[in-house]
């Protein structure tokens, strides 16, 4: 994953936050979710292993 890719997510995230949504990440690579660590990223769209947990938090 490269800037533009996280670039995706954080406006992902400002949109939804500001219409009242939400997003999550479901089975992300390892590779993926220590990029996303390393950013912050994580601290503000929470990940999960699977579909079925992001939807059930």
């Amino acid at each position: 994953m490269d800037s533009s890719g996280i670039n995706v997510f954080v406006a992902a995230y400002q949109q939804a936050r500001d219409t009242g949504g939400w997003v999550r990440i479901a089975g992300a690579q390892e590779s993926v979710l220590r990029v996303l660590h390393l950013t912050g990223v994580d601290a503000l769209i929470p990940c999960h292993s699977n579909t079925e947990q992001a939807l059930t938090v």
